[in-house]
């Protein structure tokens, strides 16, 4: 398989694989001219790279392209079992400014996060249905917009699965469901649903129903991420959560996969995440290796 392949085999579009081809190949021309054997070049034959680069006044987004292209190749490359390690993988360059700046949750963080808010629940019926809310964020990453338009038919407990109906901004999509949450789900459904709407005297085909007059969601959510906050520091809002999950995705589903599951209208969407996989590995950089 040739690179053009392997990055159609991840789901980039064919402007994306265009691009990383063209970067790819004017960092070949580079390496031999300076008589480097591409496949094989070293991370500070990559900071020399830069410097070229930089000599010839390129700007340091471009500069974030060529080397998130390089990454790419470099790991094509290691797939092909001709070196064991990606090169780029401790390269930051300074002056851009980051799209994200959320602190990403591991998919452990994530999960713990659910637990957590499950053992220190009071098993009242709204932190009951809480708690499902929490699921749907840590494991299907639903946007608020979604859980708000939440409906009773949507949830098909039967085939373990939940259906995301499109929004102005997101495709709809049907996501699996884990199999602890569909008995969870049930028993919101069953019994703690059902008191609520008997407790507020409300008609609503809605999934999530509000113990108070209202039927929106806007204060159960508010006041559900302050007690996430008090729950763990690492919390910043509900974006945080739903960035968390697309970047779990994105390693270890391809980019379409990916882009079906979040919803996302176009690929460039999800590819914006992709920042967050590469950051991921650079904690260390700016102390160390320090690119200005």
């Amino acid at each position: 398989m040739d690179f053009k392949n392997y990055l159609f085999s991840k789901g980039f579009s064919s402007q994306t694989t265009a691009t990383y081809q063209k970067n790819l190949l004017a960092f070949i021309v580079w390496t031999d001219a300076q008589q480097i054997e591409s496949e094989q070049a070293t991370y500070r034959e990559l900071l020399g790279y830069i410097q070229h680069l930089r000599n010839k006044n390129v700007g340091s987004r471009a500069i974030q392209s060529y080397i998130n292209s390089l990454n790419h190749y470099y790991k094509w490359v290691v797939k092909r079992s001709l070196r064991n390690d990606n090169p780029t993988t401790n390269i930051d360059i300074k002056g851009i400014k980051r799209r994200n700046l959320y602190h990403i949750l591991s998919k452990q963080e994530l999960e713990k996060l659910y637990y957590d808010y499950k053992e220190l629940s009071s098993q009242s019926p709204s932190e009951k249905r809480n708690e499902i809310i929490v699921s749907l964020l840590v494991y299907q990453g639903l946007t608020t917009t979604e859980l708000k338009k939440l409906t009773i038919q949507d949830v098909k407990l039967r085939e373990g699965n939940i259906y995301i109906a499109a929004t102005r901004r997101s495709n709809e999509r049907t996501l699996k469901l884990e199999s602890h949450q569909i008995l969870d789900i049930m028993e919101y459904t069953l019994q703690t649903r059902q008191a609520i709407l008997s407790e507020t005297k409300k008609e609503t085909d809605l999934f999530f129903v509000s113990t108070g007059n209202s039927l929106q969601l806007g204060n159960v959510l508010q006041k559900l991420m302050q007690q996430l906050r008090k729950q763990s520091r690492k919390i910043e809002n509900l974006k945080q959560i739903r960035t968390s999950v697309i970047t779990y995705w994105l390693k270890n589903y391809n980019l379409r996969e990916t882009q079906y599951m979040a919803g996302h209208r176009f690929v460039s969407s999800t590819e914006a995440y992709l920042i967050n996989d590469l950051e991921d590995l650079q904690t260390d950089i700016n102390k160390y290796h320090p690119i200005g």
